[in-house]
Formats: C-alpha cells, sequence, structure tokens
C-alpha cells in the first residue's frame, strides 16, 4: 500500500454534537473548509430524526471500517478521515469512504426529509467524532431533533477561541477514490429492484463469517435474491460479500433495495430506499480493489481541455442536484459522448459526482487541494515523461485508428487506438484488458495525439 499523503488541516468552528435547547435537541454539525472557512448551509428540523441519525451513524461505520490490509497499518489513516456533505438543488448528500477505499456510501436528504431552509450551498467536510456519534445512538422518533450543517454564530464563536484544529495527512489513495468512483457509477445499470420483504430476507441471508478472498454470486430468486458459489447467467459477482454487512441494522426499516453494476462486474451499488431518505453503498470488484487504484478517470485526466466545451460544462454547473449531459447537446452543438467525456474530465477533477437514483450528475467540488491530483497516478506521470523524452512515435493515424510504438522497460511496445477498445502489447494490458484503467503506454499515445491535435 503506498504510504503517499497529502497535508490538510480540518478546522472546526466547534465540536459536532446535539445541543438541547427550549424545543428539543438539535444536531449541530461543524463544517470546515469549502466556499467559506466555515460554510453555513443549513438549519432546520428532521422528520424522522431516529432514522436519519441511524444512516449517519452507518455513514460513519463505513469510515471507520476497514476490508483489507492489516489493521495496524491503517490505525492512523482511519482516526484522519471526516466524510463530506454537499448541499445543493434542495438536497443535502453525506458522503464518505472505508479505509481500504473499496466501500463508498453515501445518505441523501431529499427535501421532503426535513423542515427547514437551505441557507447556502457548496461543499465542505463535516466533523463526526466519536462524542457525536454515541449521542445520535440516543434519538428517538418521539423527540423534537434539528439539523444544523454549519452556524450563523461562527463569528462569535471564534472569538472566543472555541475553533478545533487537527492537521492531518489525508491518504492520497483515499482522495484517489473520490474522483474514481463515479466514473465506475456512470457506467452502472440497474440489475434487480426488491420489496421491503425481499430486501430484509436477502440482506438477513448474508453468511456472518467469509472467507478470506471467497466469491459469491448474487442471483435471482422468486422476487427476490439469492447467494451462489457458482457463476451463472444473469448472475451478479461480489467479493467481499461481508461489506454488505454495514447495512445489517438498516434492513429491517427500509423500504426496498436496488441493485446497479458496472457491465464489467468490476463494481456494484446498493440502494436503501426510505421514502426521502436514500443511502447508497458502492462495493469494488474486490476488498483489495480500492476505487482509488482502479485508474479509470486516467484517460480523462490525460486529455487536454476542449476548451469551448468544457468550459462551458463547467460554466453552468450551480450546485445542481441532476444534470443530464444529454438534455444540452441540441443547445451546444455537441455530441452525447463529447458530453459524457467533459463530464469524466469535471468528475475527475472533483467537480461533480454521480447520482445513480436519477440517472444524473451533481455538482459538488471536494474541500481539498486537487491541484496535485495528475500526481496522485503514477501511471500518468509516467506517460507524460514518456512523452516529454520524446519517444513515442505515431506509425499511423486515420480517422478512426493510431497506432504508436512506446518505448518500455527492456523493449518497445505497440499501442492501438480505435473505436474497437485500446490494446497495447505490455504485461499489465494483457493482465488486466482495460478493467482497471489504460496503461502507462496507451496513456502516452493519449497524450501525444492529444496535444498534436491542439497545435494543428
Amino acid at each position: 500500500m503506498s504510504s503517499a499523503a497529502i497535508e490538510h488541516a480540518y478546522r472546526y468552528a466547534f465540536a459536532s454534537g446535539v445541543r438541547e435547547n427550549a424545543e428539543g435537541g438539535r444536531l449541530q454539525l461543524a463544517t470546515s473548509g469549502g466556499p467559506t472557512q466555515f460554510p453555513y448551509f443549513f438549519q432546520g428540523q428532521l422528520k424522522q430524526p431516529r432514522l436519519s441519525a441511524l444512516l449517519l451513524r452507518t455513514l460513519s461505520k463505513v469510515v471507520a471500517s476497514r476490508f483489507h490490509i492489516p489493521a495496524a497499518m491503517l490505525r492512523r489513516i482511519l482516526a484522519t478521515r471526516d466524510p463530506v456533505v454537499t448541499s445543493g438543488g434542495g438536497l443535502i448528500r453525506f458522503e464518505g469512504f472505508s479505509g481500504c477505499c473499496s466501500t463508498y456510501a453515501r445518505l441523501d436528504l431529499n427535501p421532503e426529509a426535513y423542515d427547514g431552509v437551505v441557507v447556502d450551498q457548496g461543499t465542505t467536510n463535516v466533523d463526526f467524532n466519536a462524542g457525536m456519534q454515541a449521542t445520535l445512538a440516543q434519538i428517538r422518533d418521539n423527540e423534537r431533533v434539528g439539523l444544523a450543517v454549519g452556524t450563523d454564530e461562527v463569528a462569535l464563536l471564534r472569538g472566543a477561541e472555541q475553533v478545533v484544529e487537527r492537521k492531518v495527512k489525508l491518504p492520497v489513495r483515499w482522495l484517489k477514490g473520490f474522483v474514481e468512483v463515479q466514473a465506475y457509477q456512470s457506467r452502472m445499470e440497474r440489475r434487480s429492484q426488491l420489496g421491503r420483504v425481499e430486501t430484509l430476507r436477502f440482506l438477513r441471508s448474508l453468511p456472518r463469517s467469509v472467507i478470506a478472498k471467497t466469491v459469491y454470486w448474487v442471483v435471482p430468486a422468486g422476487n427476490g435474491l439469492r447467494l451462489s458459489q457458482r457463476e451463472s447467467a444473469g448472475a451478479l459477482r461480489v467479493a467481499g460479500i461481508e461489506r454488505l454487512r454495514l447495512l445489517d441494522d438498516l434492513a429491517p426499516l427500509a423500504d426496498g433495495l436496488t441493485v446497479f453494476a458496472d457491465p464489467q462486474g468490476n463494481a456494484s451499488e446498493w440502494q436503501l430506499h426510505f421514502g426521502p431518505l436514500k443511502f447508497h453503498l458502492t462495493l469494488s470488484a474486490e476488498v483489495w480493489r480500492g476505487f482509488s487504484g482502479e485508474g479509470q478517470v486516467l484517460a480523462e485526466l490525460a486529455a487536454k481541455e476542449r476548451d469551448r466545451l468544457l468550459k462551458l460544462v463547467q460554466g453552468m454547473l450551480k450546485w445542481q442536484a441532476e444534470i443530464r449531459p444529454d438534455e444540452f447537446a441540441a443547445n451546444w452543438d455537441a455530441s452525447t459522448e463529447s458530453l459524457r467525456q467533459a463530464f469524466a474530465t469535471l468528475g475527475s477533477r472533483g467537480l461533480v459526482g454521480y447520482d445513480l437514483a436519477r440517472g444524473a450528475y451533481f455538482h459538488r467540488e471536494l474541500p481539498f487541494d486537487l491541484t496535485l491530483i495528475a500526481d496522485m497516478h503514477p501511471r500518468l506521470k509516467s506517460a507524460q515523461k514518456m512523452v516529454e523524452g520524446g519517444g513515442v512515435r505515431v506509425l499511423r493515424r486515420t480517422e478512426d485508428l493510431i497506432e504508436a510504438e512506446v518505448p518500455g522497460t527492456d523493449v518497445t511496445h505497440r499501442v492501438r487506438l480505435s473505436e474497437d477498445g485500446d490494446r497495447c502489447t505490455c504485461p499489465w494490458h494483457a493482465k488486466h484488458q482495460g478493467a482497471r484503467g489504460p496503461c502507462k503506454h496507451i496513456l502516452a499515445v493519449q497524450i501525444l495525439t492529444e496535444l498534436e491535435t491542439t497545435t494543428d
């Protein structure tokens, strides 16, 4: 596991917690970074306080979990990450990753889930300290519980010197995961839709102990689903099935479950529905294959900005909860595919996420310094060095085909870019066949041809 990390300071005006007042309790979430130093996004009442608290606790459980790598190696990492919250289009979304980066979670609060006022829009970190999580466990539905994301009293709190600051090293793999997961989600297809009874039956049937590296296949069973250890037509492959046990406490309360999967079987998403609340759990192909190591966005990072289109797309981002690329194709005289690539590029920069339930992107700007994101990808850095060294040579170029030679360690590799798929003669590509993103040689050819196109 790479130990690379980026210096980051979580600076909160106070510690998150449940504050008691004359009207009942109020869950006061401290914020750090984003549009301002201490953003203030929302003030209101939760309509389902116990369920909302349970969903937030489950999100924090995901963040504190790890499914790969010895615990001693993750002790520091587990203590440093806080979830991210986005306010936009009336929705409040909380996001987080497991310590091993193999499991992504998101909680969506639709406007029907609260009575209140959206004060501002943006993305920020939120303080999920242990004391606040313990208090969440005590919340009941008969209580009147408010929710505040940030506060309008920050100036007073700062004057009283109550600022809470934690300087941490954010693991690069954790940051990379945020930009990788949307690349998978945007390609996923719906596989199953279960009702309340079938959802509970399936989640309760999951094994409580699993032998390492055991692979299960999820197959239809009447109106529900069941597990099999044999591959069959239409079956969904799931390794690290124990990750789904994170949903144990939620299963009895869910209205239903929707399952999505990547067509290549490299990731899946499990959405639990609770009326105006949704909980998303996205799993990588293997517990040892965190989203941060997949390289799905490398082609987008390697591409230079197509100025007109990319500027148009970025200019229309106004914290929308739903953005569909095909809706802009006619107005901007652009193909749906070129718009998809533009959104993928913005996703690789942390500017949009993807909502499978709505089949749309949503605007959010991760509150981290992602200007060094290209440096997070060793393959991309190697590819750029190859191009700068002048070793990449294009042999043949047609409208729909490019063939080139790229120097390797001891041999020269042959790269072919075409509409049928990109190929390289290197061992890495032979092993993964594009399932973990392009190899450095393919990236080098993509970078060179992009530069030549821009120069022409």
